[in-house]
């Protein structure tokens, strides 16, 4: 299975590159796995139109990576437990889908247009989270829904 990170813009912190890095790596064994990034649109001036046509601009390259299964990350998703996502990926694999994307939109969120191309719309809480610290947690997430269907003892 490929499981792809499908976001805006590239990671400047350090320890949010090594968290990824770890994680990329651990997950190899389950799936192959990959982050690609899409240019961050400029936005000098962030009024109401200027935050659309970033999102617009944004949106247009993400749906251009965009083939397979593609869940958006959004607070207007449904939330899922770990064990839930899990087992989506699961029922996923075993349905037959080969590449899953997750999109994380840039700083000012997803256009509509990605959201209405994803198959799914998941969130992680009430909380916002930074674009950037979003992909490690992600990672994480990931990771723990392959060691949750393996039946791993690393989630307790």
């Amino acid at each position: 299975m490929n499981v792809n990170i499908v976001c805006v813009g590239k990671i400047k912190e350090k320890f949010i590159k090594d968290g990824i890095d770890e994680y990329a790596k651990r997950l190899s064994r389950f799936c192959k796995f990959q982050i690609i990034e899409v240019s961050e649109e400029l936005c000098n001036d962030a009024n109401a139109k200027n935050i659309q046509l970033t999102k617009t601009a944004e949106g247009e390259r993400i749906i251009s990576k965009l083939k397979g299964y593609s869940i958006a990350l959004d607070l207007k998703g449904k939330t899922l437990s770990s064990e839930q996502i899990s087992k989506k990926l699961s029922d996923l694999k075993q349905g037959g889908t080969s590449t899953v994307n997750f999109v994380i939109g840039g700083s000012f969120g997803l256009s509509q247009e990605v959201i209405d191309k994803c198959d799914f719309s998941l969130c992680f809480g009430a909380i916002t989270y930074p674009h950037q610290l979003i992909r490690l947690v992600l990672s994480e997430q990931i990771y723990r829904a392959f060691m949750i269907e393996e039946g791993s003892s690393y989630h307790k």
